[in-house]
């Protein structure tokens, strides 16, 4: 006889509070459409109770703009009264946190209609709907994030960012030297920290290399047999990073482009397929060029990347980071081994080929970016769909932009395209573009000191 799923997540948090008596605190955490995490902090002794009942939150949590106002064309605001649906943990995410003064712990949760159905706003139901299309045809999803950042000064000039100041040599940085060994040596203390405390809450981050500018780093995660917890994981280690960096005096930024001339913050997901009952991953081969099902796959994931650009690239910002010399690409196309391109397929090994998608920033939603790539492969497995051949050399010289290079024309590209709304419900569509496009109105009846540089006393 199986154990009822609300005793087993019991039996998780009487383990969990055994083993940290010491914890008074348990932040209570989902994420919105902009990827920002929100929530509620309880006391230790209100823990069972949300395991068996859950926690009641807004609707509206999932019509918030970037600015954590509800927007209203989406209709989850007052047009439903601003009504609850409740909440429910996701097991295996409970872990403590260890930048914390007062010991507290974490819980990720997932919001339900009061009936118990997923709550379809939700973004990871979002993407656990079409994880589910994958697990019919078999097929188990594989898949990990490498995630960009800059450390910047908790002190900004003018309100810029700047780079802080390094704990070792007193000095900010201005070195563009990709992978330099001694500018991590500089913040060695804050990035070991990110390291331990990922460790520490079981997040598979394994590495931290420096990027090419100032204060700009990668953390890499683990390949893991599960698209949900993949995204969780970079959910939390966005957190985590932001908090260590915190008590190390510093602040951090996911923004795209925070700096006119330095290189932007991306967000590379790499994917492979494994066979459910025999365990091995679809895409490897000895071949990848001729390879039938990475074909297939690539090919979706180059059809639908305009129409997922508004996934990918989600704010006015995110559109300032294309550039040849910054090594993200604008039009879609795929290479072995060729960073040059939207689509990589890297070629270490025939056991490890997998898809890697370049072009989205950091400031993705992590469960919408997934689901994103995830339609993409999907339609193009099913539709057995072939590709344009690889590129090889720098695609940059080769090919002219063709994606979207602006919010408006992604958040088109998404409204119309009848393979998006296939996979990811209309409805949500609906209140994505209505957000976005809210956003975007605020954004263009702003006046910007160019503007007033320009204009105020020449015309």
């Amino acid at each position: 006889m199986s154990v009822p799923l609300r005793t087993v997540q019991l039996n998780e948090a009487n383990a969990f509070l055994k083993q940290h008596p010491e914890v008074l605190y348990v932040d209570l955490l989902i994420t919105d459409m902009n990827g920002v995490v929100r929530g509620k902090r309880i006391e230790r002794t209100a823990l069972h109770k949300v395991y068996e009942k859950g926690i009641n939150l807004p609707a509206s949590l999932f019509a918030l703009d970037i600015n954590g106002s509800t927007v209203e064309s989406t209709g989850l605001g007052l047009d439903i009264g601003d009504s609850d649906r409740v909440c429910y943990p996701i097991p295996g995410t409970l872990s403590y946190e260890p930048w914390q003064k007062r010991p507290t712990a974490q819980l990720l949760m997932t919001m339900h209609e009061l009936d118990g159905e997923p709550f379809f706003a939700d973004p990871r139901e979002v993407l656990r709907q079409i994880v589910a299309k994958f697990d019919a045809l078999g097929l188990t999803i594989c898949a990990a994030f490498e995630l960009e950042f800059y450390l910047i000064d908790q002190e900004n000039v003018n309100g810029r960012p700047q780079p802080p100041r390094s704990p070792i040599s007193g000095k900010r940085p201005h070195s563009t030297q990709v992978y330099l060994i001694d500018d991590l040596d500089e913040y060695v203390d804050c990035l070991q920290d990110i390291l331990e405390a990922a460790k520490e809450q079981g997040i598979p981050a394994d590495a931290i290399v420096k990027e090419s500018a100032p204060a700009q780093f990668e953390v890499n995660l683990h390949h893991v047999d599960d698209a949900l917890a993949a995204c969780d994981y970079a959910v939390l280690l966005k957190r985590l990073i932001k908090n260590i960096a915190y008590d190390h005096e510093m602040d951090t930024t996911f923004m795209a482009k925070p700096y006119p001339a330095q290189a932007g913050n991306g967000l590379h997901v790499h994917i492979s397929l494994l066979d459910k009952e025999t365990g091995e991953n679809i895409f490897a081969t000895e071949d990848p060029e001729n390879h039938t099902p990475l074909r297939h796959a690539i090919a979706g994931v180059l059809e639908t990347m305009p129409a997922s650009m508004a996934f990918l690239c989600p704010n006015v910002n995110s559109y300032r980071r294309f550039g040849a010399q910054y090594y993200v690409p604008n039009a879609p196309s795929w290479g072995l081994d060729n960073r040059t391109v939207a689509v990589r397929v890297p070629t270490g090994s025939a056991e490890g080929i997998r898809i890697e998608q370049r072009v989205a920033g950091a400031d993705a939603n992590p469960y919408l970016l997934m689901s994103s790539i995830l339609a993409g492969i999907h339609h193009g497995l099913t539709n057995q769909l072939e590709p344009c051949p690889p590129m090889e050399g720098n695609s940059y010289e080769q090919l002219e932009q063709s994606l979207p290079n602006n919010l408006r024309d992604a958040l088109r590209e998404l409204d119309d395209s009848e393979v998006m709304n296939k996979y990811i419900s209309p409805e949500y569509i609906d209140i994505f573009v209505a957000c976005k496009e809210s956003e975007l109105a605020e954004f263009e009846v702003s006046i910007s000191d160019l503007e007033y540089n320009w204009y105020l006393h020449t015309v």
